[in-house]
């Protein structure tokens, strides 16, 4: 196996992502140490916002966002999970588990942010984050999710979400930038689909982004669910703020917030919202609607002034 390091020719005069460089080195287990990219914006003494992407982006789907948070007072952190972005990508599929991706989310995190932060999180940001919030619910002042959902098995999933899974995992062209263009509803120029074309050259750099969709635990015998089982226990007991802002439009997980807003306790009485004109990458669509409920919901928490 072979960790790919990104190719700083192929990030320049990036639309709209004007924003520093940060690292840190994360163990990946097995003798092997990759490099993590993350955005570090805001007054480092700024109350500490975690925004965490899915999958196959990274943190280029934060670019509208930042700017008004930073502006509501904000310190916005935003790692590129490991085989995305900037960050190092190990180049076989069977390399990446559920596990792993939460351990190397948890060091980032441990190192750079160990203080009680609030949380954005969408699609595997939120399979990630929302597992830690359930395991360490005293290190997260609130949450607001979109498009996103923590699953424990039981053989159920979309159409939108089958079909996905199937083609992230035969389909012989990946293309990243088309399927970020395919899933929002505002639409990308060929410059933003080129952004998010940059960290992914070849098929090797993908292998990331070809596996995540494998490891959603949906079925009962998947690695996750035992772990999703017992992190639910703290996420259901959750009481401080947590909002949903989905999208109407998303055919993999527009219909979920429910399965969130039901059984999680800070969820009741919040101003959950289904987003119209809204696809998969919500942050694309509706940047300042979600900026609103991060927002409106840290003041909720007594966390922003």
């Amino acid at each position: 196996m072979h960790i790919i390091a990104h190719d700083p020719a192929r990030f320049t005069d990036l639309p709209d992502y004007p924003f520093a460089e940060n690292w840190l080195p994360i163990d990946l287990g097995n003798g092997l140490t990759a490099r993590m990219h993350y955005l570090d914006e805001g007054p480092k003494d700024a109350p500490p916002l975690l925004l965490f992407h899915g999958e196959p982006s990274w943190s280029y789907l934060y670019r509208k966002m930042i700017p008004l948070l930073v502006d509501a007072g904000f310190r916005c952190l935003a790692p590129d999970l490991i085989g995305f972005g900037k960050s190092d990508k190990p180049d076989y599929q069977s390399f990446y588990t559920y596990a792993r991706h939460v351990d190397w989310l948890k060091q980032w995190r441990n190192a750079v942010v160990p203080d009680v932060a609030g949380l954005f999180c969408q699609d595997w940001g939120g399979l990630l984050g929302l597992r830690i919030v359930g395991q360490e619910p005293d290190r997260f002042a609130f949450v607001v999710a979109s498009n996103t959902f923590l699953p424990t098995g039981g053989g159920k999933a979309s159409p939108g979400f089958l079909a996905w899974r199937e083609f992230a995992k035969s389909s012989p062209e990946f293309r990243i930038g088309g399927i970020m263009h395919r899933g929002c509803q505002s639409g990308l120029s060929p410059e933003e689909i080129a952004a998010y074309d940059a960290p992914f050259p070849d098929e090797a750099s993908k292998a990331g982004a070809r596996a995540f969709p494998q490891l959603v635990p949906i079925e009962d015998d998947k690695d996750g669910v035992a772990d999703n089982i017992a992190a639910w226990e703290g996420l259901a007991g959750y009481d401080k703020p947590f909002l949903t802002l989905f999208g109407e439009d998303d055919p993999v997980l527009g219909q979920t917030a429910p399965l969130l807003t039901s059984r999680i306790k800070g969820a009741a009485g919040q101003p959950h919202a289904m987003l119209p004109k809204c696809g998969h990458f919500s942050q694309e669509d509706h940047p300042r609607a979600l900026s609103d409920g991060v927002i409106a919901m840290a003041r909720k928490a007594g966390f922003l002034l």
